[in-house]
């Protein structure tokens, strides 16, 4: 088993000011996975239930295409030239500010340049053969992507939002339909708090709103949209939408909200443009799944 890779500048930058603080909020552990075209970071893929999340928080999947983290890149192994392994994100990431801060100073006299700084992170032993097939399952997974996806357009409206209905209860209730609209609601014995966002853009299934739901209250349209399979609504615990939130800090250009067929569990995807354009960068994907309470009963 062998893995040598030397990072490209943007690369480096990339994981430095982007995503390592993104999975380090979201969780202290990942996994850190090298297959012959990609690189990933994970969390908490392998669960309690390797096909999809897990009650212990949600699962995030950061994968770049090879070309995009190294310049060079030489791997090898028995599994089908795959290397898997766990690592802490917190040392993992001080270990690239160390270098990179080693690099940005001028080499002292009698110093040769460019040499090499050399920081060691541990790590867990390389996962088994049958462990990177739980993994690769649960990847599979993973990719099934919701039938409708709509865009959040201010993050930090959202964000504000959940700052303050974690004030009011536990669990949260989301739903998304087909018109564009994603609803967030909270309630308890005493009181009913929620809000939408109405008119989103919308990718993949979508439907026309009924001109008479107009003017009924937000709560009844969502019944409604539901009960016409025009909408989707599950509960989520609210703990695991603070965290996903946390992937923020890696500054996707778009993001994305979506309830699994069945509601087997809240998608958010967070997209990024080729520099310079509106395109989708395909060389990088990160997405997260949060686990929901009774999938399928919505």
């Amino acid at each position: 088993m062998k893995f040598k890779a030397f990072f490209t500048d943007d690369g480096i930058s990339l994981l430095d000011k982007r995503f390592l603080p993104a999975m380090d909020k979201v969780g202290r552990v990942c996994h850190v996975f090298f297959t012959p075209t990609h690189a990933m970071l994970l969390h908490n893929l392998l669960g309690a239930t390797a096909a999809g999340p897990d009650g212990g928080g949600p699962q995030c999947v950061a994968q770049f295409a090879k070309d995009l983290l190294f310049r060079e890149y030489n791997l090898s192994s028995r599994n089908g030239n795959q290397i898997a392994f766990s690592v802490e994100v917190a040392l993992l990431h001080r270990a690239l500010r160390s270098v990179l801060a080693v690099h940005a100073q001028p080499p002292a006299a009698g110093d040769a340049a460019g040499a090499p700084a050399i920081q060691d992170v541990p790590i867990s032993r390389p996962l088994s053969r049958s462990d990177v097939e739980r993994l690769h399952a649960a990847l599979d997974a993973a990719k099934d992507l919701p039938k409708t996806l709509v865009q959040v357009p201010d993050l930090p409206q959202l964000q504000s939002l959940v700052d303050r209905l974690k004030n009011v209860g536990d669990l949260l209730t989301v739903a998304v339909t087909q018109y564009g609209d994603l609803h967030l609601q909270v309630s308890t014995s005493l009181v009913t708090v929620g809000s939408e966002f109405r008119k989103l853009r919308v990718i993949g299934d979508r439907a026309n709103a009924p001109v008479g739901d107009q003017n009924l209250t937000s709560s009844t349209r969502m019944d409604m949209a539901v009960e016409r399979r025009e909408a989707l609504s599950v509960q989520v615990n609210m703990k695991h939408l603070v965290k996903s939130l946390h992937c923020h800090l890696a500054k996707p250009d778009c993001t994305f909200y979506g309830i699994a067929p069945d509601g087997a569990c809240l998608t958010v995807v967070f997209q990024y443009f080729i520099p310079g354009t509106r395109l989708a960068d395909k060389s990088i994907s990160f997405y997260c799944r949060l686990p929901v309470l009774d999938p399928g009963s919505s």
